[in-house]
């Protein structure tokens, strides 16, 4: 009876853990970054000899959007990259280039990630995009739903990794208005595969203002 008692109890236990692990209530609350946090962040160009330059100058004249890459190698950061890709031509259409980070340089890692970003790539060696508090997913999320399901729709969409480089530091998607418009969107990761939408990434872009030179002022 007793080991009966201890059995059903260590199931409870285990019950109530999986649940818990499945809600937001042990997910890390992201801090919403300001615009000039983001603009001090320095970025370094992927040539053999690298460019160091704020971020500001991603937006500055034209807005931008900016995917933080959790892994290049992650299959579902290679399946939101190619969603993000996909809005391309509507964001050239408005005048918005579409950029990405990623925090590391492994081996061949972000030239086999390129075939699915249709824009240019750069290191945030400081992982500033990744902030202003990093958030971590670590083993919890190999027992969320939310995560196999994403798992499950970006293996049936064709897409395939590796398991190089780090892949705990949650990424994210902003879009950023030029001069002192601000952040029009600010989409951070809350699991494994937790996509921006492209409606909202659409609609933020539409809201870019042009930035008038001093010229067209007079």
């Amino acid at each position: 009876m007793g080991m009966w008692s201890i059995g059903a109890g260590a199931i409870g236990a285990a019950a109530l853990a999986l649940i818990l692990a499945n809600t937001d209530v042990f997910l890390a609350k992201p801090q919403k970054a300001t615009l000039e946090y983001l603009e001090d962040i320095d970025l370094k160009t992927l040539e053999k000899e690298p460019m160091t330059f704020k971020a500001k100058a991603l937006w500055e004249n034209d807005g931008a959007v900016i995917m933080a890459v959790r892994r290049p190698g992650c299959f579902l950061c290679r399946e939101e990259a190619a969603d993000l890709s996909s809005l391309k031509p509507k964001l050239d259409e408005l005048g918005i280039p579409l950029y990405a980070v990623v925090k590391e340089q492994v081996k061949t890692e972000v030239k086999d990630f390129q075939p699915y970003f249709k824009g240019e790539i750069f290191l945030d060696e400081k992982k500033k995009f990744y902030g202003p508090e990093r958030r971590k997913m670590m083993f919890m999320g190999f027992v969320r739903l939310g995560v196999w399901y994403n798992f499950f729709r970006a293996r049936s969409g064709g897409f395939s990794g590796n398991l190089e480089g780090e892949g705990f530091i949650l990424g994210g998607v902003f879009v950023v208005g030029p001069g002192k418009q601000g952040i029009l969107l600010e989409h951070r990761e809350k699991e494994f595969g937790d996509k921006v939408n492209l409606v909202s990434v659409l609609e933020a872009a539409r809201k870019i203002k042009p930035q008038t030179s001093a010229s067209e002022k007079k």
